[in-house]
């Protein structure tokens, strides 16, 4: 999926409550179920689908829906009481939590150097890494580079407290990333250090697509190995077309969501998104 220029939009699919008689839901394998039971729970309150009373279903009634033990629906109820999402009420159940903090959306639109300035500002960064090294191959065409040649490879993770909600892996051209050092990116941020040394943005290239964690990124975002993460990857030119900077941005979709924001008229061009399907051969 490649996105041009994208700005904010909520990510998200409405799905019907299943009915009390549909069957039981499958859960994928990888992640463990109460891990994923309590994902569906979290977006299943964050959307109001729990009524005026905001009671959950009874742990019997839960385990029956999804197919797993109550064992499992204590420990993902556990999981969202310890978030703050839910309480047990003694004889009565669990309630979705009436002062529970909700995400306000963005007001106004941001261009690009303002999101990435808001980014900075509301996140704090730890600097993972600095280094000259040769890309991958996926990277190293993507910045138009000949085989071999080295580039900037800068690594952060950015925390909201001591809760960590990006991962961020960029790849810049050695003549524009000379600048670019650990030092430098505890004080600045890298679109920062680009702009000081001349650099200007103009078009970008956006995709957006789920990944599995790694032991690695599981261990800096504080996730399990095996669940599902989102994954932004950008391509930022300059006014003449060249590239300058390749960014991947991982996130955990516990914590984050990605919001987009465009014109009506341009809801059918590639400003708003298009969507992109990889369908093996032999399925199609």
């Amino acid at each position: 999926m490649l996105y041009a220029g994208c700005k904010n939009f909520p990510l998200v699919m409405t799905l019907p409550t299943p009915k009390p008689e549909a069957e039981p839901a499958q859960f994928s394998r990888g992640t463990s179920l109460h891990r994923q039971l309590f994902l569906v729970l979290r977006e299943e309150i964050s959307r109001g689908l729990f009524g005026k009373t905001g009671a959950l279903p009874k742990e019997e009634a839960l385990g029956e829906r999804f197919g797993v033990s109550r064992v499992t629906v204590r420990r993902a109820l556990a999981d969202l009481a310890a978030q703050g999402l839910v309480e047990s009420r003694h004889g009565r159940g669990t309630f979705v939590r009436g002062d529970r903090v909700s995400v306000a959306r963005p007001k106004p639109t941001l261009g690009l150097i303002d999101s990435l300035r808001q980014a900075a500002s509301d996140t704090q960064v730890q600097v993972l890494l600095v280094e000259q090294s040769e890309p991958p191959a996926d990277v190293t065409a993507m910045l138009q580079l000949a085989p071999g040649v080295r580039a900037v490879h800068a690594l952060r993770l950015r925390s909201v407290g001591d809760t960590p909600v990006m991962l961020s892996d960029a790849w810049v051209p050695v003549p524009l990333g000379k600048k670019v050092t650990a030092a430098a990116l505890r004080k600045q941020a890298l679109y920062e250090i680009l702009l000081a040394q001349g650099v200007k943005f103009g078009r970008v290239i956006q995709e957006i697509t789920a990944d599995i964690s790694d032991p690695d990124r599981a261990r800096l975002l504080h996730t399990e190995v095996g669940v599902p993460l989102l994954k932004v990857v950008r391509v930022i030119h300059d006014p003449e077309g060249h590239p300058v900077q390749y960014i991947t941005v991982t996130m955990t979709p516990e914590r984050s969501r990605i919001l987009m924001d465009f014109a009506g008229d341009a809801v059918n061009t590639l400003s708003a998104g298009y969507f992109m399907h990889e369908i093996p051969v032999e399925s199609r």
